[in-house]
C-alpha cells in the first residue's frame, strides 16, 4: 500500500463551520497532516452536532490557541514555521487582526502558503457571506426552481463545498510552485465561475438567464426531469446518437437533430412526456441504461447511500461519506474527528 499523495504536507486550519474545514478534510483524506487551530470555545460546528462536526473534520489534529493573546500569536508563529500552508476561513477583519496572512507570517516562514477563504475577498469588507446569501447574490437562487414559483435553494451547501474545493486547489497549486505567498478564494467568485456558460451566453449573446420548468437545460432538449407513471426520471439527451436510441425505445419519431429539438422544444417535451408516462422511472432507467442513454430515477439520499456502500467510510465512531478522489494503490486512513485541544492547548474534556 502506498502512502497518500500528500504525505508529509503539514497544513494549518483556522476557521468555522464548513467551507474551510471541508477543504482541509479533502487534503487530510489524501494524506496531509491537518491541524485545526481552535479558540477555547472550539469550531462553531461542534455546537451543531457531533455527526456534523465529524463530516467536516475527520482525520485532523486539534490545538487550542487563543489568537487574541501575545502567547497565542507566538504559538501561531511556531506552528507556521513548521507548516507548508495555512488555510483560514474567517471574515477579512479577523484574518488581518489575528495575523493570518502571508505578510504577517512570512517572518516565521517565507515558504508558507496562506489561503484566505472569504465571502467576497480579503480586502472587500465584512459583509455576512453565508452559503444561502451567496447563492442569492450571485444569481444561483434566481436560476433555481420552477419558473412559476419562487427562487429556490438546493438542499445542501453548494457554495461552501464548491469554494472549499477551489481553495484546496489554490493551496496545492501554490505549494507546487515552490513559493510562499497569499492565495485568495471567495464564495462569490467561485459561484459566479460555476455559472460559466450561463454568464457567457449573457455577456456575449445578450441571452437573459431564466428558470426552466423541471430544471431543463437551456441548450439540450430533452434534458430535464420528467414525470413518469411512478416517480420522476432525469433524462439528459445531448447528441443525436443518444436521441436515436431513446426515441427507438420510447416509440418516438422525428426531431433527428439537436438544432431541431432545441427549436421545437415544446413539441419535443410534449411527446417525450407522453411516452414516459407508459412506465415508471425505475423501469425507464432499467431500459435505457443498457442502451447508454443518460437516465436515472430520482432517488432519496438514503436510497443513494444504500446503492453505493463502497462510498461509506468509518472514521472512529462515525460512518461518513468517504473521499471522492481515488488514487491507485492508496486507501485513505480515515481517522476520527479530534476532540477540542486533543493535540495541545487546553485540557481535553471527554
Amino acid at each position: 500500500m502506498t502512502a497518500g499523495p500528500l504525505e508529509g504536507i503539514r497544513i494549518l486550519e483556522v476557521g468555522h463551520i464548513l467551507a474551510g474545514p471541508y477543504a482541509t478534510m479533502m487534503l487530510a483524506d489524501l494524506g496531509a497532516e491537518v491541524t485545526k487551530i481552535e479558540p477555547p470555545s472550539g469550531d462553531l460546528s461542534r455546537q451543531v452536532s457531533d455527526a456534523y462536526f465529524a463530516s467536516l473534520n475527520r482525520g485532523k489534529r486539534s490545538i487550542c490557541v487563543d489568537l487574541t493573546t501575545t502567547e497565542g500569536q507566538a504559538r501561531l508563529g511556531e506552528l507556521a514555521a513548521e507548516s507548508h500552508a495555512l488555510l483560514v476561513n474567517l471574515k477579512p477583519s479577523a484574518i488581518h487582526r489575528y495575523g493570518l496572512t502571508y505578510d504577517a507570517l512570512r517572518r516565521w516562514n517565507d515558504k508558507i502558503v496562506c489561503v484566505a477563504l472569504t465571502g467576497y475577498g480579503l480586502d472587500e469588507g465584512d459583509d455576512p457571506a453565508f452559503d444561502y446569501v451567496i447563492q442569492a447574490v450571485t444569481g444561483v437562487a434566481a436560476l433555481t426552481g420552477d419558473p412559476a414559483g419562487p427562487p429556490t435553494l438546493p438542499g445542501y451547501s453548494a457554495a461552501d463545498n464548491s469554494t472549499g474545493l477551489a481553495a484546496a486547489l489554490g493551496l496545492l497549486a501554490q505549494i507546487i510552485s515552490g513559493r510562499g505567498g497569499q492565495v485568495e478564494v471567495s464564495l462569490r467568485d467561485v459561484m459566479l465561475s460555476q455559472l460559466n456558460y450561463r454568464a457567457s451566453a449573457y455577456l456575449n449573446e445578450g441571452t437573459e438567464p431564466r428558470r426552466m420548468p423541471f430544471g431543463a437545460h437551456p441548450y439540450y432538449v430533452p434534458a430535464q426531469l420528467f414525470p413518469t407513471a411512478e416517480g420522476h426520471l432525469a433524462l439528459f439527451i445531448t447528441h443525436d446518437g443518444f436521441w436515436r436510441k431513446f426515441a427507438a425505445e420510447a416509440g418516438i419519431e422525428g426531431f433527428p437533430t439537436m438544432a431541431e429539438r432545441a427549436e421545437r422544444r415544446d413539441e419535443v417535451l410534449a411527446v417525450v412526456t407522453a411516452a414516459l408516462a407508459a412506465d415508471s422511472a425505475t423501469g425507464w432507467e432499467f431500459r435505457l441504461r443498457p442502451l447508454g442513454v443518460p437516465a436515472a430515477a430520482v432517488r432519496s439520499l438514503p436510497d443513494a447511500l444504500a446503492a453505493t456502500p463502497e462510498m461509506i467510510a468509518t472514521a472512529g465512531d462515525f460512518r461518513l461519506v468517504g473521499s471522492p478522489i481515488r488514487v491507485a494503490g492508496f486507501d485513505p486512513n480515515y481517522g476520527p474527528p479530534p476532540r477540542l485541544g486533543e493535540h495541545g492547548g487546553l485540557p481535553v474534556h471527554s
